[in-house]
């Protein structure tokens, strides 16, 4: 996969100067970080972009490694040909037209297909929007927008999204939200020959990448998929499109999968490691959640700090719904919170400091208070609930040292206006601390962290999976070794 992400030359096949075509884009994006050779071809022009423009690829004077193709689907044999004789090692089919309009279009797919195995040369797509490289700054994708090149910082998560316009939205939510950093972003569409499970391979093995997100609509490759999930330490986070009758027939639409047994492959997931989400937002808030979480040290339960009774009472519900035990906090760490507590209020968990704050402030309660949480052996996570108008990041810096330290995972739910919210947000993930904006979703999360690395320590699950029949049929034959005997089919 590595001539995808790190090409040796590149020409951009459907290169205009139209501002509102994607041929124009491409070419404009790829200008934008990548330094290599780069070829524009369309007859039509003699130069776009300050660059000499070929009118077809066997003008190019030079072997490449990677084309990446916005023209009519019908023209593609003959670019593949015409790329075989240039020594090209793949091709990012961007256009559509292929499987996912039917008969006519399937036919096509499959012929190129063909034909680029005859040759060698690599497909990815088609009916995608190509990929994008955030520690080589390589964006190699028809995106209308280059706000990439100021506001997306390199980081450690990377996303396998099977639809194009979904993969342009991760990447806009990314862009606005912020809060983490890009390795890898791949829009694979039709997955005609490179597909979600060659992805994985390349980025469980891919340094920059610590957290993987997909969302996919089947899964062809199901038992090497899981073979490579199970494989891993990474967390591995899957959107299934078509889990419904409803979004099967909707994906049979939209790229042609066979969606599968939904259920069976929920089953499969969690023997596997793999952390299925149900819509888009929990998975880029599990994804963030990941990407700032490194240690977890140990197993006791989780502790409460809120500026509200009622928000600690609805997150201790959640706490029991996802269950994760509420710690019980040592005599020790009770005296020490007394110390700022009125006279008329003894300290609990979940820990109310909001009679504590107005006698005293929020800088020096949370200086008392955070420390002796997190170092209570009792404790082995906390929930932070946080009004913004009335903190600053400063005030967590503590908490974000000490939680690398112990290796205690944080997370926080805030509240408040929109900019001086958007504000603390900020300042709090640059502190490796998450923020989740629904009380639920942290905890969630936090309960998916911990099953992760306690499948990590624990788990020689053994699996068999297999996708079988025209109908999209799945068949699991899942085996725990606490009851080899025993088998959920």
């Amino acid at each position: 996969m590595e001539f995808f992400f790190n090409p040796d030359g590149v020409a951009v096949i459907g290169a205009t100067d139209g501002l509102f075509k994607g041929g124009y884009h491409i070419l404009n994006n790829m200008l934008g970080g990548y330094k290599g050779r780069i070829y524009p071809v369309n007859p039509r022009f003699e130069t776009l972009l300050g660059l000499k423009c070929y009118p077809d690829v066997d003008a190019i004077p030079e072997r490449f490694d990677l084309a990446v193709y916005f023209i009519p689907a019908r023209f593609l044999p003959a670019i593949i040909e015409q790329c075989a004789r240039k020594g090209v090692k793949g091709i990012i089919i961007e256009s559509a037209g292929f499987s996912e309009v039917g008969e006519e279009g399937k036919r096509l797919q499959e012929e190129c297909v063909c034909l680029a195995r005859k040759y060698g040369i690599r497909l990815w797509g088609p009916n995608c929007m190509g990929l994008l490289d955030g520690h080589l700054r390589h964006v190699f994708s028809f995106m209308y927008t280059d706000v990439w090149k100021t506001m997306m910082p390199p980081g450690n998560v990377s996303l396998i999204v099977q639809s194009g316009m979904l993969s342009a939205g991760f990447l806009l939510m990314i862009l606005e939200r912020g809060g983490m950093g890009i390795s890898k972003i791949c829009s694979i569409g039709n997955k005609c020959d490179v597909d979600e499970t060659e992805l994985l391979d390349y980025l469980i093995h891919d340094p920059s990448t610590e957290v993987i997100g997909l969302y996919v609509e089947s899964i062809p490759n199901g038992r090497d998929f899981l073979e490579l999930a199970r494989s891993t330490d990474k967390p591995i986070i899957v959107l299934k499109g078509g889990r419904t009758p409803y979004g099967a027939q909707a994906a049979m639409s939209h790229t042609a999968s066979l969606a599968g047994d939904y259920a069976v492959m929920r089953h499969a997931f969690r023997q596997a490691g793999v952390i299925p989400v149900c819509d888009v937002h929990e998975l880029m808030d599990f994804v963030r959640g990941f990407s700032k979480t490194h240690r977890i040290a140990h197993s006791a339960g989780t502790a409460v700090v809120s500026f509200s009774g009622g928000a600690a009472i609805v997150t201790a519900d959640f706490l029991h719904d996802y269950d994760l035990p509420l710690a019980r906090l040592s005599p020790e760490t009770l005296t020490t919170m007394k110390e700022v507590f009125p006279a008329w209020m003894d300290p609990s968990n979940p820990v109310d400091l909001w009679p504590a704050i107005e006698q005293h402030g929020i800088q020096h309660v949370y200086e008392k208070v955070i420390p002796a949480l997190m170092r209570d052996e009792g404790v082995d996570s906390v929930v932070i609930h946080i009004f913004a108008a009335r903190m600053q990041g400063e005030d967590l810096k503590a908490l974000a040292t000490l939680k690398e330290e112990l290796g205690k995972p944080v997370v926080v739910w805030m509240v408040g206006l929109d900019q001086p919210l958007k504000t603390l947000r900020k300042e709090i993930e640059d502190l490796d601390i998450p923020v989740f904006e629904e009380i639920g979703r942290g905890v969630s999360f936090l309960s998916a962290a911990k099953r992760h690395v306690q499948r990590i320590k624990t788990s020689n699950t053994l699996i068999s999976f297999n996708l079988k029949g025209s109908r999209g049929t799945a068949v699991a034959d899942i085996q725990t070794p606490e009851d080899a005997g025993g088998i959920v089919r």
